[in-house]
């Protein structure tokens, strides 16, 4: 083993960055809009705009003139004008304009980072690192899918990356829960792991079996629920986490870490609707309705399963600060696989 090697594998991983060479979540898409907004990704603060053909920008969240919040200013036409003394940026970081500019004066040779985003699944994905992307966005196939039924919560912990990818990848947490969640029971079956994912296999017993279109009332009425088994799988495909519960329930956690005690996240709770065969049939307009009209059935199911885990993961972040050296005891295995990809994917930036 490489000497840097050994020094990544026994780092604390409370205190790893971020592998910067991913796409990451930054804000849904119906947070942009011709207004710029501030995102913080991993300390680096950006801009998010979009222009006047609606396309979305993001630049470094500085003016060069004075070092002020480009955020704080106005799109006009497709350049990003600083409020401050209206100099304008282009969107690939460079200065256009300034208003008060002489005839005989140039502008200035100054320049902000531009970062590669892309609008997709309903989501704004941004890519900090220095490099060009050579890896694709993670995909959420059921968010134009007809057949799904969504539902987005917003994470915000005060807590490092690491204690929220390990809430989600444990599956015996559910005693914290009690009535919010969908299963019980959870036993882990076995781990797979590479380079870039680890994929945890529990079986587990779901209140919930969405087979009949009556049966979607279970989410309402607990009086409905019957426990049955059904396969639990989770993955931390980094850096972003996935949750399948059988066939009626799909769950992913999109991460923007912002720095080592703070985190964000957005959660989004799919149900299928794929056992309603005679749904199919109908107008694809119509079914589109259904759809639309549903979104964000499980929010309050939703909200109070992040309000709980995040009140354990910032107690956890707490302990952590009042004394690293203290001892964890933790028995299931899938975490000991989750914090060695974490490592290994700091270790490939040396």
């Amino acid at each position: 083993m490489s000497s840097l090697s050994q020094t990544v594998q026994s780092r604390d991983v409370r205190q790893l960055d971020i592998n910067p060479n991913h796409w990451y979540v930054v804000a849904r898409s119906t947070e942009v809009t011709n207004k710029p907004i501030n995102v913080i990704i991993w300390k680096q603060a950006i801009a998010l705009y979009r222009d006047s053909q609606g396309q979305i920008h993001a630049l470094e969240d500085r003016c060069p003139h004075r070092q002020v919040k480009l955020s704080h200013g106005q799109v006009v036409g497709n350049e990003l004008e600083c409020a401050y003394h209206g100099w304008r940026f282009n969107s690939a970081g460079e200065c256009a304009a300034v208003p008060y500019l002489t005839a005989n004066q140039k502008l200035p040779n100054c320049k902000i980072r531009r970062y590669p985003v892309k609008e997709q699944d309903g989501f704004i994905w941004l890519f900090p690192g220095d490099v060009e992307p050579s890896v694709e966005p993670l995909g959420l196939p059921e968010w134009e899918h007809l057949n799904y039924i969504a539902t987005v919560s917003v994470i915000n912990s005060q807590a490092h990356y690491s204690y929220l990818i390990e809430n989600l990848m444990d599956m015996y947490h559910g005693h914290l829960h009690q009535d919010l969640q969908a299963w019980a029971e959870a036993a882990l079956q076995d781990i797979d792991e590479d380079d870039n994912r680890v994929d945890a296999h529990y079986t587990a017993q779901s209140y919930y079996k969405i087979d009949k279109i009556w049966s979607i009332s279970q989410l309402f009425l607990p009086a409905l629920r019957r426990l049955h088994p059904e396969p639990l799988d989770v993955s931390y495909i980094y850096p972003h986490w996935v949750s399948t519960l059988g066939k009626d329930f799909k769950i992913y956690c999109l991460l923007c870490p912002v720095n080592e005690t703070q985190t964000k996240a957005y959660l989004i709770h799919f149900t299928s609707l794929n056992a309603f065969w005679r749904l199919h049939k109908l107008p694809v307009w119509f079914r589109r309705f259904i759809k639309d009209s549903l979104f964000g059935a499980a929010q309050k199911l939703l909200d109070g399963l992040v309000v709980q885990d995040v009140q354990m993961i910032e107690e956890e972040q707490q302990a952590y600060l009042q004394n690293s050296q203290r001892r964890n005891y933790e028995l299931n295995r899938a975490l000991v696989s989750v914090q060695r990809l974490m490592r290994s994917q700091v270790e490939r930036l040396g």
